[in-house]
């Protein structure tokens, strides 16, 4: 198949582009590179540097194409900067968003798969989360993701565009190539890696009274190739559905800070700091669903795996991709 792959300059487009190159798949990426990188660019997959805001851009970019489904990866996603800055999100996550839209009825594709993020159920009912929870973000973000899954509905309805919402938990890990390097890092993973190669002091922990097991927040995280193998089985989806992707255990931020310790042979300082206003003390995927109809499998469920993965990328790449 032909995919066109929108954020594939960024670190789960990047692999995903990767892996689909890998198994047979022709590959067309668009990204205007704000905040993926040139070198993250799989050089097997045509490039094309546009910006999703611009309809002159990806309308042609992706008539010219003509692909048989498009994987959607370019979005803003902080958190925190989208409760300062909520007009950023709706633009890009959700606006943007439609002119891809557009653009695929337009060039008749039918099959469209989406980046989508646990952030829209907000704080979860119960856990672990599967697809039924009623979805109430409790951020602009996650609100953006949940705008777009929506429209996604109705241009099934209307144009026939079969959608897969995937709504990731964390995604971490790297593949020999290419791995996570963001302008701005948020992720508790790379952080940790980062004072191992002695490039911060210590990680910081937000929060210890949590009622887990040891005061810190509990978090799923999933293997980026497990994340990627996702997205292949879901080009076979015949009809719009959506889909948790997790490992479907929890670990929390004490736990993670103590592998990386046994994976790098660093001590990796630690401090608490105060709680973050609104983070859940427990995030912890069902990923029920899509192994019962995809026959999805994580192959690398071990977060030392996971993190010995990322590891040996940051080694490899101290400095990110260095753009």
């Amino acid at each position: 198949m032909h995919i066109f792959v929108t954020g594939g300059a960024g670190y789960i487009g990047s692999i995903c582009s990767e892996r689909l190159i890998d198994s047979g798949h022709q590959v067309t990426i668009f990204d205007n590179l704000t905040e993926g990188h040139r070198r993250a660019l799989d050089p097997r997959a045509k490039f094309i540097e546009g910006d999703l805001a611009n309809r002159e851009e990806i309308l042609p970019a992706v008539k010219e194409a003509m692909p048989d489904a498009i994987m959607h990866f370019a979005a803003n996603a902080l958190v925190g900067e989208s409760m300062t800055n909520p007009s950023k999100y709706f633009r890009n996550n959700v606006a943007a968003g439609i002119n891809l839209l557009d653009a695929a009825v337009e060039a008749g594709v039918k099959k469209f798969i989406f980046s989508s993020t646990c952030a829209t159920y907000g704080t979860p009912e119960r856990v672990p989360m599967d697809e039924r929870l009623p979805q109430k973000p409790i951020n602009p973000y996650g609100q953006s993701k949940l705008m777009f899954e929506q429209v996604l509905h109705w241009y099934d309805k209307i144009h026939g565009l079969v959608h897969v919402n995937l709504r990731y938990f964390n995604a971490a890990g790297a593949s020999v190539k290419f791995g996570e390097d963001h302008r701005i890092e948020t992720h508790l993973i790379p952080n940790v890696l980062k004072v191992a190669l002695g490039q911060k002091e210590k990680v910081e922990m937000y929060g210890d009274k949590y009622e887990t097991p040891d005061g810190t927040c509990i978090r799923d995280y999933i293997h980026i190739h497990d994340l990627a193998a996702a997205h292949m089985l879901a080009l076979g989806s015949k009809t719009s559905v959506s889909y948790n992707l997790g490992s479907g255990e929890g670990f929390s931020v004490r736990q993670v800070v103590d592998i990386a310790r046994k994976v790098t042979g660093h001590p990796i300082p630690a401090v608490v700091k105060e709680a973050r206003p609104g983070d859940p003390s427990r995030l912890v995927a069902s990923s029920h669903k899509i192994t019962g109809e995809l026959g999805w499998r994580p192959q690398y469920p071990n977060l030392l795996q996971i993190i010995e993965s990322a590891w040996a990328w940051h080694q490899k790449f101290p400095n990110g991709y260095g753009d």
